[in-house]
């Protein structure tokens, strides 16, 4: 043999031997393919986990498991003889109803004969009870038993969130976890903190004769995969004063969020309208989720969560960014001062005075608009021809307070809110200018037209912040120009959080030496000025008021609050739509959350009962009306058809759930003391 065909002889001989040895070991010391071969007789059942329990901040329940049950199909154990009329009986079903509800089954993307399908779901007790010793003459039906969420709260149901069924996309992205019938969460906690709660499922193979009976477990159960319970979940939610939000919002359309500045802790995230969870649980689930879509009358928009996803025209709030950002650029200090006597004129902009020139301190505690919109116009004549670059450093600095972005936190959703930047009024500028007919190429000064930036530093013009990054920034004006990034999550199973997202102090860009006159400015406004109605003898406050101004109708009211003076605890925003000036409605709500969280107590009960006992519903009709007219799409009320009034009587289901919430806040007027 020559050597050519000795090398080509080697090789076969190698490439043999490493194909025998692969099969040596795929079949001795693997059951992939004993699996694979004998998938026919082998029957695999999962164990689906208990979720984790979510807890509050000071170990109250508010999210557990209750058990539910389902009814499975497997197409191969049906019986040729199979009594179709018993069993419907059986399951109070018509026969109708049985054949659409298994040729539903069949039609599904992931349909097997040998895979159970969930026929009947959300049966309770009693009907185990009543079916369990003869659903046995059925071997193609078995009973399931899946947990099911039980929420232990009437409240936060957007923040708390709801599990359901799985959808194809869902499937997609995980179709190593997630089978048809499975649960996942959909929105609130229960999403962003999904793959924590739900556990490992278990797995037995199980081994089957001929007609599919079960023989015993495969290879003594040794291929068993044991289920691993989800996960407990603790907030940094303070339900107590969670609740006390949820029900100072009823009839209103608004936020209240409330964050510890030391750590970043989020103690309240309350939306308005809010939902009560337990209308996420039972038979009605599909039924309440629907007619949760479609509440939009008046705007009310129940699963928007406008904490988180609501942004907002910041109003006076936003006056403390722009000193900050004024000084930090070196266009004004603490003792700069503009002429705000009667007003000015800007590029055809009428800027009204609070009768006075004063420096920043007095600017902020009687919250001049004429000061504050000089500073912005400093701002913007920073780089003489060139704005854009002003109001791009500007933006800088508004970034690193977490404003106009994502703030890369914990929860499932939000909202980027908007600063506008040099490139934001160059585009509108052209648009203008194009529009016009004009042929200018050079769009680089447009602080020539009568823009509407000016406003910005007012809180007004092309600024929108969410609650979740007004409460932020006011923490950072806390701490003297720092922030840990807002969580909503403690601990889990027991353990310090350990997303080092939360960890990390961000910095901003202003210098802390800046912070003193804005603080001294935040504490006239309380001794002295717009929110000296607010003041507290038990603990000091630093606030804000703010009252911005809205196209709809009636301005919102907003105000931002840091207490105590000397050591912050906590920061609370509120935001009340069209309900007017700041500290006559989102002030008071504010104040008491600080009053509840530093002294444990509610010492001025009349703001409280102030609050749940107002309603803002009939400004949002006025609204939603006038908005219909001039859609020409209003129509007077007519009687109901029958579709209607099922859709109605699905609202009422909803609204009398959100009644509970007002409910319990009337009773407490009685014995106010929380």
């Amino acid at each position: 043999m020559n050597t050519r065909y000795f090398k080509i002889f080697s090789a076969l001989i190698i490439i043999a031997l490493i194909f025998v040895a692969r099969l040596s070991y795929l079949q001795l010391f693997t059951d992939r393919y004993a699996l694979n071969a004998a998938n026919t007789s082998i029957k695999t059942e999962y164990v689906i986990p208990q979720r984790g329990v979510i807890f509050d901040r000071n170990g109250k329940i508010l999210v557990g498991n209750q058990p539910a049950y389902e009814i499975s199909f497997t197409q191969a154990l049906m019986k040729p003889d199979f009594d179709t009329l018993a069993f419907c009986n059986l399951m109070k079903i018509s026969k109708s109803d049985f054949i659409t509800r298994v040729n539903a089954i069949k039609a599904e993307k992931y349909y097997s004969k040998l895979t159970p399908m969930t026929f009947l779901k959300d049966l309770s007790r009693e009907d185990i009870a009543r079916v369990q010793e003869i659903i046995f003459k059925y071997p193609a039906f078995n009973i399931v038993s899946r947990p099911q969420r039980q929420y232990e709260v009437s409240t936060s149901g957007n923040l708390l969130g709801y599990t359901n069924e799985v959808n194809e996309s869902e499937i997609k992205k995980d179709s190593t976890y997630y089978l048809p019938g499975d649960f996942i969460g959909k929105t609130g906690i229960e999403k962003a903190y999904e793959k924590e709660l739900r556990g490992i499922k278990g797995i037995k193979y199980i081994q089957k004769d001929i007609r599919l009976r079960d023989v015993g477990s495969y290879k003594n159960g040794t291929l068993d995969r044991e289920v691993v319970t989800g996960k407990d979940i603790t907030l940094t939610i303070d339900y107590d004063l969670q609740r006390m939000a949820e029900e100072m919002l009823v009839n209103k359309h608004g936020a209240i969020v409330a964050i510890d500045p030391n750590n970043g802790e989020v103690l309240v995230a309350a939306t308005g309208p809010d939902i009560d969870p337990n209308i996420f649980t039972g038979p009605n689930k599909s039924r309440n989720l629907y007619a949760l879509s479609k509440d939009t009358i008046y705007e009310n928009k129940p699963t928007f969560d406008r904490s988180l996803q609501a942004a907002y025209p910041p109003g006076s709030t936003f006056k403390l960014l722009t000193a900050l950002a004024a000084m930090q650029m070196g266009v004004m200090d603490e003792k700069t001062i503009f002429p705000c006597g009667g007003g000015f004129y800007y590029r055809g902009k009428r800027i009204k005075g609070h009768g006075g020139a004063d420096p920043l301190i007095p600017s902020i505690q009687v919250s001049s608009n004429c000061f504050f919109t000089y500073a912005f116009i400093a701002i913007i004549k920073k780089y003489p021809g060139n704005p854009s670059r002003g109001v791009d450093e500007w933006k800088k600095i508004m970034s690193s307070f977490g404003v106009g972005e994502f703030l890369n936190n914990d929860f499932p959703v939000g909202a980027k809110g908007r600063i506008p930047s040099g490139d934001y009024y160059e585009k509108r500028f052209k648009a203008i200018m194009n529009a016009s007919g004009s042929k200018r190429t050079d769009f680089k000064n447009w602080d020539e037209m009568p823009t509407g930036a000016i406003y910005n530093g007012m809180g007004q013009g092309d600024v929108l912040v969410t609650p979740i990054q007004l409460a932020n920034y006011v923490a950072a004006i806390a701490n003297r120009g720092w922030y840990y990034t807002p969580h909503i999550v403690k601990g889990i199973d027991g353990k310090p959080n350990p997303d080092p997202r939360f960890k990390v102090k961000h910095k901003t860009l202003v210098d802390p030496k800046h912070f003193e006159p804005v603080l001294k400015g935040m504490e006239a406004v309380v001794l002295r000025g717009t929110a000296a109605g607010l003041k507290s003898s038990d603990f000091t406050q630093l606030a804000k008021t703010g009252t911005a101004q809205v196209p709809q109708g009636k301005d919102n009211s907003i105000f931002v609050l840091i207490a105590p003076a000397d050591k912050p605890k906590i920061v609370v925003v509120a935001v009340m739509e069209h309900a007017g000036f700041g500290a006559t409605w989102a002030g008071p709500a504010s104040t008491v959350i600080a009053e509840k969280y530093i002294t444990g107590d509610l010492k001025r009960e009349h703001l409280y009962k102030k609050m749940i006992n107002a309603s803002f519903m009939p400004e949002y009709k006025r609204q939603w009306v006038a908005d219909l007219k001039r859609k020409g799409l209003y129509k007077e009320p007519q009687p109901d058809s029958i579709k209607q009034k099922k859709m109605r009587d699905s609202l009422e289901i909803v609204k009398k759930q959100r009644a509970k919430i007002e409910a319990a806040a009337k009773q407490k007027q009685q014995k106010i003391k929380i």
